[in-house]
């Protein structure tokens, strides 16, 4: 049974059910008046001459309080960076509009994005994307160069990412290109975790996503992650305020259970969407995908009979890593989905708890040269206890991490089958690794008193 009954099936449709009601507004962070006109760069070219580059803060002098780093270009700058929009420098579409690759007259690489004006998104999440990305700063985000509001246009400048998309990368390759390793689709999820929890933790007030999917999960070199298209991003709940009631938007299959049917907003609604995309990373499916027999389109609606048996796991490893993955570190990569995708919101875990969780796996050096290859069997099959070297490998430890260096016995208690208890062995490692950070911690801090304490005496004695 699929997690939306309420929707059909189309592939990447916007969600827009709700209807409009008095209690259900929609709530976008507070612009303050003196940035709702945004500086278009053809004012600032009428005061110049000099015809070139010119780049410019964006953010109102008046306005000390909401800074704007952004520098503002013409249509005519960003047109002439992209060769005025030609195919040859088309990257790709999104809710927003066309996005096209740039180069300005220093050599500087750009992404910039086109707003089509008859699209799903306008001129509200124009200003809100400015706004976001003007405020917020992390490696693990995307970031905004500056902005076009010439007449009608607008366009968004960002930093070049030269891989592309992460939906590049895992769906519909072609022959001739490489599917990514273990080793960096779990570099990739920590990536993207830290992404949200930055969002989540750090941002005051916190800010939710909304559309967290592989799409806007940009990789730059060393297919480093970073999140982009914060048009639907909304301001999260303050004080006393458990959720935040909007307009459901974002993108089927990929939208939390209770948003898409209550319209109400939490953080938990960004930890399902990092779930399912945690999934596309282990499987290498679609969320939503119209090809695969009945019962499979839907990835969380097929996957969550899998998670429990655990016999079944290694069905749900993507086909194309060939057997190349420490079975270890699929159990506890399925036990972090298995937790985020939860039907309810209370049982998935804050995001922080996720970050953790993938930070020790990405840090498990998988070396796949040490496994025998392809050969690898389902749990179930004959002479499955003579061939269970065959279905993974080593989790070694490397310098940051601390990797157990042994082999995953695939033998055990029933107990053992679920993802719960998945958990608790992942959750035992984590505190054995923070209980040793916080003994170190407590001895360096005691040898530092030691050693006041004993510089005290000398002076004490010397005087």
């Amino acid at each position: 049974m699929g997690c939306f009954p309420c929707f059909d099936s189309k592939e990447e449709e916007k969600l827009n059910t709700q209807k409009e009601r008095d209690d259900h507004q929609e709530v976008y962070p507070n612009i303050p008046s003196n940035i709702s006109k945004l500086s278009s760069g053809a004012d600032r070219l009428k005061s110049r001459s000099n015809v070139g580059m010119r780049k410019e803060p964006s953010g109102p002098k008046d306005a000390p309080d909401v800074p704007i780093a952004a520098q503002t270009f013409t249509f005519r700058e960003l047109a002439a960076a992209t060769n005025n929009f030609r195919p040859e420098c088309f990257l790709g579409e999104g809710g927003f509009g066309r996005v096209f690759k740039g180069q300005f007259p220093n050599g500087q690489l750009v992404a910039v994005k086109q707003l089509d004006r008859n699209g799903l998104q306008g001129n509200r999440e124009f200003l809100v994307e400015v706004l976001m990305l003007s405020l917020l700063h992390h490696p693990n985000l995307v970031s905004l160069i500056g902005y076009c509001a010439d007449g009608d246009q607008r366009l968004l400048v960002y930093e070049f990412m030269p891989f592309g998309s992460l939906e590049d990368h895992l769906h519909d390759l072609p022959p001739d290109k490489e599917p990514l390793d273990w080793n960096t689709r779990m570099k990739i999820a920590a990536g993207a975790a830290k992404g949200l929890e930055y969002l989540h933790d750090k941002a005051n007030p916190p800010v939710i996503y909304r559309d967290f999917k592989s799409s806007n999960i940009l990789l730059g070199e060393g297919y480093s992650p970073k999140l982009s298209d914060f048009g639907l991003a909304k301001l999260g709940p303050t004080g006393d305020k458990s959720h935040v009631s909007t307009r459901v938007m974002g993108t089927y299959g990929y939208c939390a259970p209770e948003y898409a049917m209550t319209g109400q907003l939490t953080v938990k609604s960004d930890v399902y969407s990092f779930g399912v995309v945690f999934l596309e990373l282990i499987t290498g499916r679609k969320a939503i995908d119209s090809t695969q027999p009945h019962g499979e389109q839907n990835l969380v609606a097929w996957a969550r009979p899998l998670f429990n048996d655990r016999r079944k796991f290694p069905r749900l490893a993507d086909p194309r890593l060939q057997g190349k993955y420490p079975m270890r570190g699929l159990y506890q990569a399925l036990a972090v989905a298995s937790m985020c995708i939860q039907e309810q919101a209370a049982g998935r875990p804050l995001i922080g708890d996720v970050v953790t969780a993938l930070s020790y796996l990405a840090n498990q050096a998988y070396d796949p040269s040490i496994t025998p290859g392809p050969g690898y069997r389902f749990s179930g099959d004959k002479d499955d206890n003579r061939n269970k070297d065959e279905r993974g490998g080593k989790i070694s430890r490397n310098e940051e991490g601390g990797g157990s260096g042994r082999k995953w016995d695939l033998e055990g208690s029933e107990k053992d089958d679920s993802p719960r208890e998945i958990t608790k062995m992942l959750n035992r490692d984590l505190d054995r690794e923070r209980a040793v950070a916080e003994a170190k911690m407590w001895g360096e801090n005691w040898r530092e008193k030691r050693r006041q304490s004993a510089q005290g005496s000398f002076d004490g004695n010397n005087g």
